[in-house]
């Protein structure tokens, strides 16, 4: 799908953090046993609000759990002693703040987690050193690196039988805009809310909140895995609303099944 260089980029580093998130949600809810808390249950949307999440080397996967922990409402913590990455994560926005001591790092991270608030936070040192200071200060975050690569690495949906109903295998849909995408983005995000089950929140969470945490990393590519039903209602909906006239935007939409992939090209033709 992706036809050049940084679309390719944006694409593999979008499907990245779209599986940490996965992992995140993952780990969280086996770190709860069974979820929520009673007490919870009526929030609108599954939050790892008051969260510390240590994501470790700020490297490519170390960025994309930033990001991923950003979506997922944590309070991230990452550290790098290279000065390069340093820079270019507060340019791309992958963290808030870049500090030069743990110290720094724990004041604004404290403060965010008391108020349940998103933060990410980098400390221009090597991540060896600041897991000693952790682990010395009695620092204990909530959700690990590790952890969290291991639970992303799970199958997304659960296959118990062969005979499970075919429309909910999984898909990989892409929507991408070449032209406008700050027109035209929003609005495909608007119509897969709608392609969404009301009490879905892991799903409706990441639709939301994508756009604005990944950034200008996203390269005007959105994407999403679900259930066939979900990519069928998407692809039927965009072109209806095409058809209408209510939206006429040049891009693509990609669906890839375990067997096959399809493509469709608006305006049609193109």
């Amino acid at each position: 799908m992706a036809h050049a260089p940084q679309a390719l980029a944006g694409f593999t580093f979008s499907l990245e953090v779209f599986k940490f998130y996965f992992g995140l949600m993952q780990a969280a809810e086996s770190a709860s046993g069974q979820g929520l808390a009673p007490e919870q249950e009526t929030r609108p949307e599954p939050s790892l609000g008051g969260k510390l999440l240590w994501a470790g080397e700020l490297d490519s996967a170390g960025r994309a759990m930033a990001v991923a922990g950003n979506i997922a409402g944590a309070a991230t913590l990452t550290a790098t002693s290279n000065v390069d990455a340093q820079k270019q994560a507060i340019r791309d926005g992958i963290v808030d703040f870049l500090v030069t001591s743990l110290d720094e790092a724990l004041r604004i991270l404290k403060n965010e987690i008391r108020k349940r608030q998103t933060v990410a936070v980098c400390v221009g040192a090597a991540p060896e050193l600041i897991e000693r200071e952790m682990l010395e200060r009695g620092v204990q975050p909530d959700l690990f690196r590790e952890g969290v690569i291991a639970a992303s690495e799970r199958p997304m949906a659960q296959r118990e039988s062969a005979d499970l109903d075919s429309m909910s295998m999984e898909a990989l849909v892409i929507w991408r805009v070449d032209t406008s995408p700050a027109l035209w983005l929003p609005k495909l995000d608007a119509i897969a809310l709608d392609c969404l089950e009301s009490d879905d929140e892991f799903s409706r969470r990441w639709i939301r909140l994508f756009p604005r945490y990944v950034g200008r990393l996203g390269q005007g590519v959105h994407l999403f895995i679900c259930n066939r039903e979900f990519a069928a209602s998407f692809v039927e909906l965009v072109r209806e609303q095409v058809r209408l006239g209510e939206i006429a935007f040049q891009g693509q939409i990609q669906v890839s099944y375990s067997d096959r992939s399809e493509e469709y090209n608006f305006p049609p033709g193109h």
